[in-house]
C-alpha cells in the first residue's frame, strides 16, 4: 500500500523534506509502525516520538490505527501557547 507523510514545523526540517511517499504492506501496518519506520530513516525524529501529534487524513489518530492504502498522514510537533 501506498502512504503519504507530511511533516509539519520544525519536523520538515529534521526529515529535510515536508512529504514523502512510502510502499508498506497491506495488512496489518499500524500508524505507531509507521513512526517507528519514520524515526528510524530520520533519525532527528527519535526526540519527537513520544510528543507527536498524529492525523490519518486530516483527522487526529491513535498509533494504534491500521493504515489502508491511499492514506495521508500528518506528523506534528505540539502545539505550543504564547
Amino acid at each position: 500500500m501506498k502512504v503519504s507523510v507530511l511533516f509539519f514545523s520544525v519536523l520538515r526540517e529534521v526529515a529535510g523534506a515536508d512529504r514523502v511517499e512510502r510502499e508498506y504492506p497491506e495488512k496489518g501496518f499500524l500508524l505507531g509502525d509507521l513512526v517507528e519506520e519514520m524515526a528510524n530513516e530520520f533519525p532527528g525524529l527519535v526526540a519527537w516520538k513520544g510528543r507527536l501529534l498524529l492525523a490519518v487524513n486530516q483527522e487526529y489518530a491513535e498509533p494504534g490505527l491500521e493504515l489502508a492504502d491511499g492514506d495521508e498522514v500528518a506528523l506534528m510537533p505540539p502545539v505550543q501557547g504564547g
